[in-house]
Parts: C-alpha cells; sequence; structure tokens
C-alpha cells in the first residue's frame, strides 16, 4: 500500500510573452517561493527537488537542473530532472509524488517551467536530416491531420473548434495568472482569423509563453494547511511510429486514463469527476480527449462540446483556469494542469472556482499525443 500524498502548495508565476525582469532561475524561483509560502513553509522543509522542462533546445540551456540548484534551495539535496515533451509537466508531478508514496521523503518541492522568449521551438522541434526530414511545421502543422481526421470520423461540424476558444479564453479572464486576456471574444472573432493549419485558426491555438508553477508535496504526518490527496497517478507512452497507430485517440491515453481511474475508484468519469484540467493546446482536442479519456463515447465528444457541459457553469467543466489556450510555457503547461485541479479541490481557485469541487483530473500529453500523465486529486484522502 502506497503512503498518502498531498498537495499542500501552489505557486505560480503570471504567464505573459516575456519576462524581461528576471532570468529563469529568477523565474524558477519566484513559482516556488509562493508554493512554500502557500505551504507555510521554506526551502529548508523540502527534502528533495524535482524538475521538469521541455527540451533543453528550446532556451539553450543544457541540464539546467545543475544551475537552478541554488535558486531552488537544492544544495546538498536530492534533485531529479524529468523530461517527456510536453507532457513534462504532469510527468514532473507524478515523480515527486512517488518520492513520498514510496516513502522515500516527506516534503518533495517540484517545479516546472518555460521561458520561451528565450528560445525557438519550431526550430528545437525540427530535427534534421539524416534523422528526418524537416517540415518547420511546428506542433499545430504535425496535429492538424489528426484533427482533420477526428472530423472525418465523427462528422463533427467546422465551428467546435471555436466553441472551445471562446470558452477557455472567457475562463481565463477570472485567471489573475493567464497570459492571454481578451475581452469580449466570441466565435466570430476567433473565425476572423488567419487559418494557420486547416482547420486550426489563430485564435484556437495556444501561446507562446514565458512561467513557471511549483507544487509542495508532503507525506500524510508532514501536512499543513489545507490539502489535496492524491487519489491516483498514471503515466503511458507509446512509439510514435508504429503499424495501426491510432493518432486520433491513442492507446496509451485511453490506458492511462483507465489506470488512474482505477486507483482512484472511478467508474464513470463524466459523473464521479467535477472538474478536470486537461491539456489542450488547440481547441479541437477538447472534443477528441473527452472521447480518448472516457467522458464521452467514441465521436460523441464535439457534441458534448456544443451542448455547453464542459463550461465553467456546465456539468462537468474542463480548464476552468483557461487551459493551454490562455498559457502555454511548455515544460509547466502539465503541471499546471495538475496545480489548478489541486486548487480546485482545496476550494482555492478564485474567480474559476467550480462550486462543489471535490474530486477533479489533472491531464497532460506530449510528443506526438505519444506521452501521457495523469492524476485524480480529491478533498478527501482516499
Amino acid at each position: 500500500m502506497a503512503n498518502r500524498c498531498a498537495v499542500i502548495g501552489v505557486g505560480q508565476t503570471h504567464y505573459t510573452t516575456k519576462r524581461r525582469d528576471v532570468s529563469i532561475a529568477g523565474l524558477v524561483r519566484e513559482s516556488a517561493l509562493r508554493a512554500l509560502d502557500d505551504a507555510g513553509l521554506s526551502f529548508a522543509d523540502i527534502d528533495a527537488v524535482v524538475v521538469g522542462k521541455a527540451p533543453d533546445l528550446f532556451e539553450g540551456v543544457m541540464m539546467p537542473e545543475a544551475y537552478l540548484a541554488d535558486a531552488l534551495g537544492a544544495a546538498g539535496k536530492p534533485m531529479t530532472r524529468v523530461h517527456t515533451a510536453g507532457s513534462v509537466g504532469g510527468s514532473t508531478a507524478l515523480v515527486g509524488a512517488s518520492l513520498i508514496q514510496g516513502g522515500v521523503h516527506d516534503r518533495v518541492l517540484v517545479v516546472a517551467y518555460e521561458k520561451q522568449s528565450e528560445s525557438n521551438a519550431t526550430w528545437a522541434l525540427s530535427t534534421h536530416l539524416p534523422f528526418s526530414a524537416s517540415l518547420v511545421v511546428g506542433a499545430g502543422g504535425y496535429f492538424a491531420p489528426h484533427i482533420r481526421e477526428y472530423m472525418r470520423r465523427s462528422g463533427a461540424p467546422g465551428h467546435i473548434g471555436t466553441l472551445v476558444a471562446v470558452k477557455d479564453r472567457l475562463n481565463a479572464l477570472k485567471n489573475p495568472y493567464a497570459h492571454l486576456k481578451i475581452p469580449g471574444i466570441d466565435q466570430k472573432m476567433v473565425e476572423s482569423t488567419p487559418m494557420l493549419w486547416e482547420p486550426i485558426r489563430y485564435l484556437e491555438t495556444c501561446p507562446s509563453s514565458d512561467g513557471a508553477c511549483a507544487l509542495v508535496l508532503s507525506s500524510e504526518s508532514k501536512v499543513t494547511g489545507t490539502p489535496a490527496w492524491v487519489h491516483g497517478t498514471a503515466m503511458r507512452s507509446e512509439p510514435i511510429f508504429r503499424a495501426g497507430r491510432d493518432t486520433v485517440s491513442p492507446q496509451a491515453g485511453k490506458d492511462c486514463a483507465a489506470d488512474v481511474y482505477r486507483q482512484a475508484g472511478i467508474a464513470d468519469p463524466r459523473r464521479q469527476i467535477d472538474v478536470a484540467e486537461v491539456y489542450v493546446p488547440f481547441s479541437w482536442y477538447e472534443p477528441m480527449w473527452l472521447e480518448n479519456l472516457g467522458f464521452a463515447a467514441e465521436g460523441e465528444g464535439w457534441k458534448l462540446t456544443e451542448s455547453g457541459a464542459t463550461a465553467l457553469d456546465g456539468d462537468i467543466p474542463w480548464n476552468a483556469s483557461g487551459g493551454v489556450l490562455s498559457s502555454n510555457p511548455i515544460g509547466a503547461s502539465g503541471l499546471i494542469r495538475f496545480a489548478e485541479a489541486a486548487l480546485q479541490v482545496r476550494g482555492m481557485a478564485g474567480d474559476h472556482q467550480v462550486d462543489g469541487a471535490r474530486t477533479a483530473l489533472g491531464h497532460a500529453y506530449g510528443g506526438g499525443a505519444q506521452f501521457f500523465a495523469m492524476w485524480i486529486v480529491g478533498r478527501e484522502k482516499p
């Protein structure tokens, strides 16, 4: 039986296009100090630190965890680096939780970040010959064909993506940390923006953000304040190129969800989960993940979105914080989902709090939709 693990501190920076006022070290320290303050602790109370970010090529700083040790109070303490592409924020939280659940440490500081203003993500992701042909199309160019295939299979009408884009940006107006604030956003505004990769329009895609997020994780005996208890954790991956792989609804995502639901005793996620923070970097991924995660039957996800069920006042709010569509420091984006899920069940999400939230899902995916990390957190002990 694993030891119980709880989130007792959450810290976020304000997400923005460029944080010129701080270095990478200053950025991560800002989020860490806020998480420690939330938990009523200091660096001296932390046993180990786990750091996550996207590829080192993004900012060109190799092995940044070594450079960041002093800024995170990790001198003389165990420090672990995690990297699983875009899902790394979620994976970082799960590595930290495993150290608590396995009885290795009592308090672990988890931090993830990205300073995209000092990077070129499209260049970094465009591997050159002889490894692969360089398309220089970015993540949107890679995922657009998968979205078109989803539309073909499901018969989803073309306006569904705009509904998600509007919903998440309206939610972001209630989140003081969100990057994109677009008062008055509506479907007409989204539809008037340029088509980047059919069917993804400019306002249906995520921004490039600078930012960091931190969590303080604790064993049961060291809990302070109001905890969010971890009820289940799961990671899965699959090869990006294999015969028969379903890129629209990857098997690794289904298996990851099934595992975390089993651990948390969830048989019907639509009814038993009160709020979900799900990695949706392009608006069409909401209906796609609704199906992949078992909230809707195959081909029915877009209908759930269209019905308003995933809105802040719907019966299963998705991305009440504004999600990745509103803030995207890539290495931290998954951890933000996990952190926001914890804030919801702690009743500390502010203006985007979902009333009565007691059970929440945090979700992250990365690579070519091949890496997945998820956790279920709850107000009560598991």
